[in-house]
């Protein structure tokens, strides 16, 4: 899964070009209020290292190659210029979903996450329905819905779930089970029952050892091709080819500069058949920096970005995380070397 590194950087070299930074974000998304990441200022442009704060130091190597890819050797050649994307709608009512759109100027496409831990599942199931319904509304008979249950259902919650939201005419669902076992069962009932729905497969891609399973199972329509949690641009390259299916580019809840790292790789694809997931910026309250990678009419420009040192030192976090990540990013770049 780890790429080769012939620029890595030694461990002290790493650790003075680290920027730890606190930022913001508009409302709660993945339980989080607040997103912290390390910026890295390399000889080659700028990297991100942000993996979520449940994963170990192994799976951490990986997004840390992907910030090492990012400063120290820089991206492929770029196939296109502008990268189309999503809107992403969080777990929010449906009376919020004109707002939360509103954030995405000229989007046509958008991602609604459903399967929210916390109320009961048919509880959840009616909200979810709802803002759907809320996104198809706003978005008319032309736009393009998606649903992302982030691994939420078992198998038979997901077959029910998406047996409702049908109608809604999704484009696909991403990850509705855990297993890539359960996809590919839960495609079987789906087709039997004539329920028109594609799935997307993410987590059981970006997690899993073998990311090239998805294909041979049969266990998906589209797989979500993320820039940190594949080790880089070129690796992710390697992977979206090996699978064989339609590739959507996603970001993890990025900085513009991991954005940046994700517009990389969607201009180096061959096809890109759909809109990619990396409008997340507009989640953020805050940005590190000047211009942050917004969507414009429906895109993002591809091309480098610079951290801002005025808001690098803003949202700098306090000494006692700066401290955490500095361990954080030593106990990963052990599995580099």
């Amino acid at each position: 899964m780890l790429p080769d590194l012939p620029d890595l950087p030694d461990l002290t070299d790493l650790l003075d070009r680290a920027h730890v930074v606190r930022l913001p974000l508009r409302r709660r998304f993945r339980g989080i209020v607040e997103r912290e990441a390390v910026l890295l200022d390399g000889p080659a442009g700028w990297g991100e290292f942000a993996p979520f704060l449940e994963y170990g130091p192994a799976e951490s190597s990986r997004w840390l190659a992907a910030g090492i890819e990012a400063a120290w050797q820089g991206f492929p050649v770029a196939r296109r210029e502008r990268v189309e994307v999503n809107a992403t709608v969080p777990a929010v009512p449906a009376d919020d979903v004109p707002a939360v759109l509103a954030r995405f100027p000229g989007c046509r496409t958008a991602k609604v996450k459903v399967a929210e831990a916390g109320a009961d599942f048919p509880t959840r199931l009616r909200e979810d329905v709802a803002r759907v319904a809320a996104v198809r509304e706003a978005l008319g008979p032309a736009g393009r819905v998606r649903v992302d249950a982030n691994a939420g259902w078992t198998l038979e919650q997901a077959e029910r779930a998406l047996t409702e939201l049908a109608p809604h005419r999704l484009e696909y669902a991403e990850q509705p089970c855990a297993t890539l076992e359960e996809m590919a069962e839960l495609r079987r009932r789906l087709a039997r029952a004539g329920t028109p729905v594609l799935l997307a497969a993410d987590e059981s891609v970006r997690k899993a050892e073998d990311p090239l399973r998805v294909a041979g199972l049969e266990a998906a329509d589209v797989v979500v091709v993320k820039v940190a949690p594949l080790s880089g641009v070129r690796r992710a390259l390697e992977v979206a080819q090996g699978c064989g299916l339609p590739v959507v580019v996603s970001s993890a809840l990025d900085t513009s500069v991991g954005i940046a790292a994700g517009t990389a790789l969607a201009a180096a694809l061959p096809e890109l058949p759909f809109a990619c997931g990396l409008g997340t910026a507009a989640l953020l309250a805050a940005d590190v920096v000047a211009e942050p990678l917004l969507p414009v009419d429906g895109a993002l420009r591809v091309g480098a970005v610079t951290a801002d040192p005025g808001l690098l030192e803003r949202f700098r976090a306090p000494a006692d995380r700066r401290a955490w990540w500095r361990e954080r990013i030593a106990a990963a770049h052990a599995h580099l070397v």
